[in-house]
């Protein structure tokens, strides 16, 4: 059956539609008031006169379609269906990122930890929160004073001695038997969920009537810690009723278009200012119509989300806006406005973040080099670290078949690479083909030496690998008591960054990312290096064992021919006068004899 013969038998009911390739691919999925006008209307000498719709119908072999009760259901079911298609000419939200959350785990002695990816695993999530590194420094607050630590100990049975962060006073120490017991653990982890959810009032209450009770009982100390508490709470408090006075929570999008090449800023309004920025990219929009790409945008932004502001601002009305704004109102349960600001300060901000979009635009696809400080912004971003990273040290390990082992250590400092750092290391302790040990011993080595010499650590450790090389280095970090450096690696081919303490929420960011191209760099350089010295000390080994083998040449004979040859390849092509200026005849004889003379 012929597809125009095919849209004739659709219903005149709401529902979503599905083109098909001859392969059976789904190549496009929309939603529709009334299915068969809205799928007929693309046969129209308008439409397809247009290139995109045009190379949609020519390709499309079949049509299929899903009925639904309105057109609510329509936009959610279609949200749904592209995410799980990702139907080729659609609009994809293919490098969104999403904002981290703070996870309280539902175990015996709860933690807490940064995450973007929400689980049915029983745990309580709060956020989204805007900046990302907010999420961070609340957890650090959370740590510093309620005791509740992010780390992975197994707290199902009792460990023989506590971490550092016990001895820092960072963490109660469940453990260790008894250092703490479950009701103080079960009542800091009680205090923690009330601060994330925001009831300082009653977290309050409850620190002011547990002072009381340690000042009876003449836990004086105690008290005093309570007390410094209760003042931050108290202040934090204060900070929020006057921010919540300055006025409601809103999104505010643009872009800029030079098909196929478009920019998209968001600007994140909470409490009327502006806490963060946020910038896509798309590549491959050929036919740009700005109503229909905001109108697919917004569905695949906000549906998905915990959190959805009372009001978005976009440049463009779009077909669909009223069902949306009725759809998000139901999802929030508060009314959602989406508007088109005309004039006064809403279109001003519009206007602002119009020109962001512009400056992102030529930023990203006019290839300028961005700012050694504007970099580490975005490497804090982008690998959700909890500050900008000024020196990133890089670990690379070499050998062939487990021999001649060695490391490399480069180093990116303040935007450059920073060569007078770099550090050469000889594998000493591994036997065999372990690359995990091998990054235990180097990692360990140089954070050791630089808690001997009372340096700082670098912002961030970069490891040259996968999963197991990242778990090998945290290890040895772990053994010397450092437990909060930010540690990453970068895996070969797939060009996968995994974050230590995030190894299931693994980043991939897109090819033209600034951050990939830095991180890249870094990992190549540290590769370069290694291999270098790793090709230069199996050289020497080998030219030096086949120069000793030779009889009647001895060790210092060697060493003057290995100095002006250079590497085996040299002596083996060098003459027997060559080899006499340097050895003497009697030894020039003998080793062109043991190369066979030729």
């Amino acid at each position: 059956m012929e597809l125009r013969d095919k849209v004739s038998q659709l219903p005149f009911s709401p529902g979503v539609y599905l083109y098909k390739d001859g392969a059976g691919r789904v190549i496009y999925v929309g939603k529709a008031k009334i299915l068969r006008n809205r799928v007929r209307s693309y046969f129209s000498e308008d439409k397809l006169a247009d290139i995109k719709t045009g190379t949609l119908i020519s390709e499309a072999r079949d049509i299929d379609y899903i009925e639904v009760d309105n057109e609510k259901e329509a936009l959610a079911l279609e949200n749904n269906l592209i995410k799980q298609y990702k139907p080729r000419f659609n609009i994809l939200l293919r490098d969104d990122k999403t904002y981290p959350y703070i996870k309280l785990t539902a175990e015996k002695y709860p933690r807490v930890y940064v995450t973007r990816r929400l689980r049915k695993d029983g745990a309580t999530y709060f956020g989204p929160y805007f900046p990302a590194n907010l999420a961070h420094r609340l957890v650090h607050f959370i740590h510093r004073h309620f005791k509740v630590p992010s780390c992975k100990v197994d707290l199902t049975r009792f460990h023989p001695k506590p971490c550092l962060q016990y001895h820092i006073h960072r963490c109660l120490g469940p453990c260790v038997e008894g250092l703490t017991t479950e009701a103080a653990y079960a009542g800091a982890a009680r205090d923690v969920k009330l601060f994330l959810e925001g009831r300082h009032s009653d977290l309050a209450r409850e620190l002011r009537a547990r002072i009381e009770e340690a000042s009876q009982a003449t836990r004086y100390e105690e008290a005093a810690a309570l007390r410094d508490l209760l003042t931050t709470v108290e202040e934090i408090e204060e900070r929020q009723k006057m921010s919540a006075a300055k006025g409601d929570d809103i999104d505010i999008l643009a872009c800029y278009a030079e098909p196929p090449l478009v920019a998209l800023n968001v600007f994140h309004l909470r409490h009327g200012q502006i806490v963060d920025r946020r910038e896509l990219f798309w590549e491959d929009q050929t036919e740009f119509d700005e109503p229909q790409f905001f109108s697919s945008l917004l569905k695949q932004l906000y549906l998905d989300q915990q959190y959805i502001p009372a009001a978005i601002h976009v440049p463009v009305d779009f077909e669909d806006r009223e069902a949306l704004e009725e759809l998000l109102s139901e999802k929030r349960a508060r009314r959602v406005e989406i508007h088109t600001p005309q004039r006064g300060q809403k279109k001003a901000m519009l206007d602002l973040v119009d020109t962001n979009a512009k400056h992102s635009f030529e930023a990203r696809f006019r290839v300028l080099k961005p700012s050694s400080k504007a970099i580490q912004q975005a490497l804090e971003e982008a690998l959700n670290l909890p500050a900008p990273p000024a020196r990133i040290e890089c670990f690379d390990i070499s050998h062939i078949q487990g021999t001649d082992k060695v490391a490399s250590m480069v180093v990116w400092e303040e935007g450059r690479m920073k060569k007078a750092d770099y550090r050469k290391f000889i594998i000493r302790t591994v036997e065999g083909n372990d690359d995990f040990a091998s990054m235990r011993e180097v990692v360990g080595r140089r954070y050791a030496r630089l808690q001997e010499e009372k340096r700082p650590m670098p912002g961030l450790v970069l490891i040259d690998g996968g999963i197991g090389q990242l778990h090998a280095a945290a290890q040895s970090l772990e053994a010397l008591g450092i437990s909060d450096q930010p540690l990453a690696s970068i895996a070969k081919r797939e060009e996968i960054i995994y974050v230590y303490g995030q190894e299931d929420e693994p980043i991939v960011l897109d090819r033209f990312s600034p951050i990939l191209h830095l991180v890249q760099t870094i990992r190549d350089e540290a590769h370069r290096f290694a291999v270098t010295f790793h090709r230069s000390r199996r050289n020497a080994r080998q030219l030096t064992s086949e120069l000793d083998s030779i009889p009647g040449v001895g060790a210092r004979t060697v060493q003057k021919l290995l100095k002006q040859f250079g590497s085996s390849e040299m002596v083996r092509a060098a003459t027997e006068e060559q080899l006499a200026v340097v050895a003497g005849r009697a030894a020039a004889r003998r080793v062109r004899a043991h190369y066979g003379g030729a």
